[in-house]
């Protein structure tokens, strides 16, 4: 099985950006977490991250016949991306979307959720351990 985690805007400021809502844990950290995890159940992972909306749709598209299952925190993205909801829609893998923090106890705007409608699963508010959920939840929907 091969799981792509794909990271959006600001998340490789992790430890830095706002530490009290994502934490002290840095990104590179995040990734040998993600990679140990993946390691110890036998799959193959991908982690990418990057700041910009295209560089994410393509991303998205890349993993089409190539991976089983997309594990996506697309950081502000996620409110504002039609694209990025397209992209996933297109290429009908099963995706799971991961935030950090609890968005649903935040600011107003991050009651949106554009992304979502095409997620199996949403995973809020677990800090770093919520993409190890999210690679569970993959796991056991696609069975491979």
């Amino acid at each position: 099985m091969n799981i792509l985690v794909i990271n959006g805007p600001n998340l490789n400021m992790l430890g830095i950006r706002e530490p009290d809502i994502y934490g002290k844990e840095t990104y590179n950290s995040l990734v040998e977490k993600i990679e140990n995890y993946a390691k110890e159940k036998g799959i193959a992972v991908k982690c990418c991250q990057s700041n910009h909306e295209g560089d994410l749709v393509d991303f998205i598209q890349f993993a089409y016949g190539v991976f089983d299952g997309i594990v996506i925190n697309p950081g502000a993205y996620t409110h504002t991306s039609i694209a990025i909801l397209d992209a996933v829609k297109a290429v009908d893998i099963p995706t799971v979307e991961v935030h950090i923090s609890d968005v649903s106890s935040r600011e107003d705007f991050r009651q949106i959720s554009y992304i979502r409608q095409a997620c199996f699963k949403t995973i809020c508010g677990k800090g770093t351990d919520g993409y190890l959920e999210a690679i569970d939840a993959i796991i056991e929907k696609v069975g491979k």
